[in-house]
């Protein structure tokens, strides 16, 4: 035996983001078939000048789209067109715009300052952000309410109700305020609701939305869904500014009209939906792990020992722990998590409880 043993390496199973997914077969497909021949760039192919009309359809509403290769793109190019440089938008401590973008609103913006508004299980309360939005309007020290942001579903797995929607959506109607969504696991969030797409944004009083797609299947793709398409000319000058304007769009363009088609994007968030109900279910039976937020998509947080943390690593199971509190540990599901891995994952946790 030589000096370079051949070794197996252990199987890892993925519960860190819906990320770390590979790509749907059904957008692989499409991929290649729109990848031969020649195409109209930055967005004046057949394809790409159809989307339009084909979310419209999705939505049962008049929109305009700009594609954009990441969610930071999208929620950042809505929020810097929907705001002044002076202006506030007003998010949850704990949206992904105000923890996990790098600063990314402010920079696209020329620095719109985010605005924390409280409220339980990850949502903003719409009284409190009602009293927050009437404080010092006017005065000209003070950054002004420009913008609502709610992400749907949060970054804990909740998701607002259509009434909660409505009653946000009415705060900003009356204090003359945009209202955006950070919707990279929307799919998720209609799933959970079990309504449409459109009940749950412009029937709301939404303005714009980012659509997540790469999450939830796709290769590399958001969509920007403007209800207010007096939004979409400004957008597009910035996301050519930016850096966002793909010249070959046809391949984001594909994308999405794969993911629309056949109700691709709902089939593959109702499983990852599943799967986590299937992994907080079998958290439930076991003694020593508590589920920490009332999660309702494919998110699951728990807290649990160190030893079990370790157990499950050793295992092969890949999650991230600690981050948010000693042993709470953040699981998450997508679109190709298996129910045996499930299941698998569950008998390990519940061995190293006893």
């Amino acid at each position: 035996m030589t000096s370079s043993t051949l070794t197996t390496s252990k199987k890892t199973i993925g519960l860190t983001s819906d990320n770390i997914a590979g790509v749907s077969p059904q957008i692989l497909q499409h991929l290649i078939e729109y990848s031969v021949g020649d195409a109209t760039p930055y967005g004046n192919d057949d394809l790409s000048l159809q989307l339009d009309r084909k979310m419209s359809a999705l939505f049962e509403t008049d929109v305009a789209v700009v594609l954009v290769p990441t969610g930071t793109a999208a929620n950042s190019l809505c929020l810097a067109a929907m705001s002044p440089a002076w202006g506030a938008v007003l998010c949850h401590p704990n949206s992904h715009i105000n923890n996990d973008e790098c600063g990314a609103p402010e920079f696209f913006s020329n620095g719109v300052k985010l605005l924390p508004i409280d409220g339980d299980d990850c949502k903003i309360d719409p009284i409190t952000l009602s009293q927050r939005a009437t404080l010092k309007i006017g005065d000209v020290h003070t950054v002004q309410p420009a913008v609502v942001s709610v992400t749907q579903a949060t970054e804990t797995g909740s998701v607002y109700t259509i009434d909660e929607l409505r009653a946000i959506g009415d705060v900003c109607k009356s204090h003359n305020l945009k209202y955006h969504m950070d919707g990279a696991r929307f799919a998720n969030a209609i799933d959970a609701l079990g309504c449409t797409p459109a009940e749950m944004t412009w029937k709301a009083g939404v303005d714009a939305l980012s659509f997540g797609a790469t999450k939830n299947g796709a290769f590399g793709v958001e969509v920007i869904v403007l209800f207010d398409t007096s939004l979409k000319n400004e957008i597009e000058y910035r996301r050519k500014r930016a850096g966002h304007l793909m010249s070959k769009m046809r391949f984001l363009s594909t994308q999405i009209d794969a993911y629309i088609t056949d109700n691709l994007w709902l089939n593959n968030a109702q499983h990852a939906n599943a799967m986590a109900t299937k992994l907080r279910n079998g958290i439930l039976s076991i003694d020593g792990v508590e589920l920490l937020h009332p999660s309702k998509t494919n998110i699951v947080f728990c807290k649990m020992s160190p030893v079990m943390i370790a157990t499950l690593h050793e295992h092969g199971f890949e999650f991230l722990a600690n981050r948010w509190g000693d042993g709470v540990a953040r699981l998450v599901t997508n679109f190709a998590t298996k129910a045996e891995d499930i299941d698998a994952f569950i008998d390990v946790l519940a061995a190293s409880s006893k």
